[in-house]
């Protein structure tokens, strides 16, 4: 079973350093090199139910959880190493990391939560499952209100690290104006200053 990620705070997320069990060997041997913060750790575990009866077959190997990782970290500002590592690996595209505690982030959802709409705009061309986080933060109106009218309680949903549909919204800038006034019409919510978006 792979090990889920933890860190500290997304605005981290750039710098984060090689895991020890797929560290190359030269670091491994270089006294000067990089040393992790911090390590995966999974929760403790053990069944109190019944297994399920269907058992999977792995017919084909995971996908290196390093790479998963790496892969996340580059969607949320590096979109030259977005399309590397998706051209090595293909199957990164729907990939997710947990950084701790079921903070599930996809490719998408990192690039979403940051307004990166180039970043965006090729995983969707590499089709990229799209959700109401990213339609809030492209300004897809029509998307989120099909959204909301399929279910309603989404307005109160979270996307990667806890984000609002607002805050998404709110990082698509004027791409996304319209798009905010309406969740701000069916839910209203203080909008607190973005620290990464240009001032104007």
């Amino acid at each position: 079973m792979l090990k889920p990620v933890t860190r500290r705070s997304f605005g981290f997320v750039a710098g984060a350093a090689m895991i020890g069990a797929t560290a190359s060997s030269s670091a491994q041997d270089d006294p000067n090199a990089s040393k992790p913060k911090s390590m995966p750790v999974e929760a403790p575990f053990e069944r109190d139910y019944e297994p399920p009866s269907f058992q999977p077959s792995w017919k084909k190997p995971q996908i290196n959880r390093q790479l998963v990782q790496d892969f996340v970290i580059y969607a949320h500002s590096d979109l030259d190493m977005v399309k590397k590592l998706l051209e090595r690996e293909p199957g990164l595209i729907n990939s997710f990391v947990d950084w701790g505690g079921g903070d599930w982030e996809s490719a998408l959802g990192g690039s979403s939560h940051m307004g990166r709409k180039d970043i965006v705009e090729y995983l969707l061309s590499r089709s990229a499952r799209i959700d109401i986080f990213c339609a809030a933060m492209m300004g897809q109106l029509e998307a989120v209100k099909a959204f909301l009218t399929l279910q309603p309680a989404l307005i109160d949903a979270r996307g990667p690290h806890g984000f609002s549909l607002h805050f998404h919204a709110q990082v698509g800038e004027d791409q996304a104006a319209t798009t905010l006034d309406f969740l701000q019409s069916v839910k209203q919510v203080e909008l607190k200053p973005v620290p990464f978006l240009k001032k104007k």
